[in-house]
């Protein structure tokens, strides 16, 4: 089968950062899906593995951890889905990725896609749905409804592919005030267009931005990305007894004992754990991945594409890990077919 892999970690602009390769195809084991790989979508993730993970004894490392396919053939204990299904996913960083023409997926961690979507319009969504959904009502446990009313949420990174999915979700599920950030005029546009009551700029001192929008502090923030340099901003911002949460992998430690005084907690999301510790609650990702989907058909939330790179293959996958590096991608990137 035709796939994306890496030998060693290079610079996204060197051609041989991600090449082109064939590769055996995988066989099921009793809770896998076999996918027919139809699109992808990259995300920060695949660029921190390629740069900092070698692979093991000069084998191909495949990555991708974003899917959209057709089931073509299921493990003996697989009871969810059957071959011809359309499915989206995010898959085990533990097992290879899906950028591939065929791909091992369990199916506890698989959702149906969305009937209103096409292949790359659902393979934006799967990853950065599921973290944005555990971070919100799982990790700071944000109720649907409007029983949060009158509470807030300052999302850090907005525009970002985690961002344009939490925007929404905070926006139509929950009674929160939510306030994006972003720093350029298209990012900006962009927040307000996924639903953000307000949108402030996080080149400049967030105090001071929120105080500019007459809000004083916030009850909850989701700090997305940069959490070191915006920390001591996010501890001003946050009200007593307020809730931090973060996804990024900060450069330098934090402080947690500048937390006390506001009796704040902290909380940690990384929507792989499941998947990593086979978690008795894995098939959770499953139950939100439909729930995704019927929100979507329903027009309660849309795809996050941003932008399609045309289709899977080492050039246009190096282009997409260089634009995810600089820092200024919107929303999701995509590929599609081989």
């Amino acid at each position: 089968m035709k796939a994306v892999a890496y030998y060693q970690s290079l610079p996204a602009e060197h051609p041989e950062a991600l090449q082109d390769v064939q590769l055996d195809a995988p066989s099921p084991g009793p809770h896998d899906l076999l996918v027919e790989v139809r699109a992808i979508s990259v995300n920060p993730v695949d660029t921190k593995i390629r740069r900092n993970v070698a692979p093991e004894h000069g084998a191909a490392k495949v990555l991708g951890w974003d899917a959209a396919g057709v089931v073509q053939a299921v493990g003996s204990a697989v009871s969810l889905f059957q071959p011809g299904d359309r499915v989206f996913y995010a898959g085990a960083i533990d097992r290879a990725g899906a950028n591939s023409e065929l791909h091992l997926v369990d199916e506890r961690i698989v959702g149906r896609m969305p009937a209103s979507l096409s292949f790359a319009e659902a393979a934006a969504l799967p990853l950065t749905a599921i973290t944005a959904w555990e971070l919100l009502f799982e990790r700071l446990q944000i109720a649907e409804g409007s029983t949060d009313q009158g509470q807030s949420l300052l999302i850090v990174g907005a525009a970002g592919g985690v961002g344009s999915i939490l925007t929404q979700l905070a926006r139509r599920l929950t009674g929160l005030t939510v306030i994006g950030t972003a720093s350029r005029p298209e990012t900006q546009a962009w927040v307000r267009e996924l639903g953000a009551h307000h949108v402030i700029d996080h080149g400049k001192p967030l105090s001071e931005e929120l105080a500019r929008i007459g809000i004083g502090q916030v009850s909850h923030v989701a700090s997305l990305t940069q959490t070191d340099q915006h920390y001591a901003q996010l501890i001003e911002c946050l009200q007593p007894q307020g809730r931090l949460a973060l996804i990024d992998d900060p450069l330098q430690p934090l402080d947690v004992m500048q937390l006390k005084r506001k009796s704040l907690s902290l909380h940690w999301e990384l929507m792989f754990t499941r998947s990593l510790y086979q978690t008795a609650d894995m098939i959770e990702q499953h139950r939100l991945l439909q729930r995704v989907a019927e929100l979507v058909d329903s027009g309660v939330i849309r795809t996050t594409l941003g932008e399609h790179f045309g289709t899977i293959n080492a050039a246009n996958l190096r282009r997409a890990h260089a634009l995810l590096e600089s820092g200024k991608a919107k929303g999701k990137i995509v590929l599609e077919g081989f």
